[in-house]
């Protein structure tokens, strides 16, 4: 049953869930969290328009020469290189205005397509099969993340990897005074029941690096 007292928001968008309760409210926005997965989110009625969305990604200087962000990509970059062959094809999923993690991939030999809904539209990569596909500081932004995952992940072949980078919520989060809440144009928060419950669903194991790195492996 839903405890928040909205008969507007009914379910949660990562596991479907009505098992919700008010988590924070700030000036912004409130926030609720499912019981069953435990994703913190924002209801859809305080989501950004696109187009406010997108001037906020435009602001963004990221680009394959910034050393400081290849060091911060390098996160997720690592922990893939270790899965994969060469030869291996991959898919960087909302690659952004400045897509870096995909030269980095290119500069050791793979092959990396592009897509993301404002600077790289391209749905023919839905249709493709990949060896593996990152999602680097994009999963917070999404309105239909169980629509979204679920379908990246059946673009794996087998053995392939999932690699999601997102700041997830833990025990040492203070989320009134977290800076990651204050980007209004992240409206999910994961934790790690909530990557379990997507391992769990898939049937994939599962690699935890630090609190922003997790690796979905399918058998």
């Amino acid at each position: 049953m839903c405890t928040v007292g909205l008969a507007h928001i009914s379910t949660c968008p990562l596991c479907y869930s009505q098992d919700l309760s008010s988590y924070y409210e700030d000036k912004d926005a409130k926030y609720l969290q499912c019981f069953e997965c435990e994703l913190v989110f924002v209801p859809a009625q305080y989501h950004l328009h696109e187009v406010d969305e997108k001037l906020r990604y435009d602001a963004h200087q990221n680009n394959p020469d910034d050393e400081h962000y290849r060091v911060f990509l390098s996160q997720v970059f690592d922990p893939v290189i270790t899965h994969i062959k060469q030869g291996a094809k991959g898919l960087d999923f909302g690659c952004g205005p400045g897509p870096t993690l995909s030269v980095m991939f290119e500069e050791q030999g793979y092959q990396v397509d592009l897509v993301d809904k404002f600077y790289a539209i391209n749905t023919k990569v839905f249709e493709k099969k990949y060896d593996f596909i990152t999602a680097t500081e994009v999963v917070e932004h999404l309105k239909a993340p169980r629509f979204e995952l679920d379908r990246l992940f059946t673009m794996l072949k087998k053995g392939g990897v999932l690699a999601l980078m997102t700041q997830q919520v833990t025990k040492k989060v203070v989320f009134s005074d977290w800076y990651y809440k204050n980007d209004l144009t992240h409206i999910c928060f994961f934790t790690e029941k909530s990557m379990r419950y997507l391992a769990q669903q898939w049937g994939s194991k599962i690699e935890f690096y630090r609190d922003n790195v997790v690796l979905f492996i399918k058998d």
